[in-house]
């Protein structure tokens, strides 16, 4: 069995190379028997109407790249946009997924969003029912 230390080290050498992350989330579960902080996420993306947020949340899913999404209606949004303030109702969709991934998510929302600059952020999830969170790693495309 490693040591702590040279565990730690090998840990950190990992985390440091994003293609390795996965891998090494995975060790760190296997040798402690703990949820790894971080491992999944929650995306936060802004759609102009419902029929967009749906359209979004069905491709999410069919391409695997989350386990769960929410829409939330009607969220009310003030912002500012080219020197305006702007005031619009909007849909919130939570993405549920791991975070490796949030680029690719990223990538897609990007490539299909009608907003020039769509909202698209993420949070990491820090703990959570340990079954949701294998229902979410189940769910979403191997990496």
């Amino acid at each position: 069995m490693l040591e702590v230390p040279l565990l730690k080290v090998a840990m950190a050498f990992l985390l440091s190379y994003p293609m390795l992350r996965t891998i090494s989330l995975h060790l760190h579960s296997a040798v402690t028997g703990s949820y790894l902080s971080g491992t999944h996420s929650v995306a936060f993306v802004n759609c102009p109407n419902e029929q967009i947020a749906r359209d979004i949340a069905r491709t999410i899913l069919d391409k695997k790249l989350a386990t769960c999404v929410n829409i939330l209606p009607r969220a009310s949004s003030l912002y500012f946009w080219k020197g305006e303030i702007e005031e619009t109702t909007e849909i919130l969709l939570l993405v549920k997924t791991k975070t490796s991934k949030i680029h690719e998510l990223s990538n897609y929302i990007r490539s299909v969003h009608p907003f020039e600059i769509p909202e698209l952020f993420s949070l990491p999830i820090d703990q959570g029912n340990p079954a949701y969170l294998k229902w979410i790693e189940e769910g979403v495309a191997e990496d």
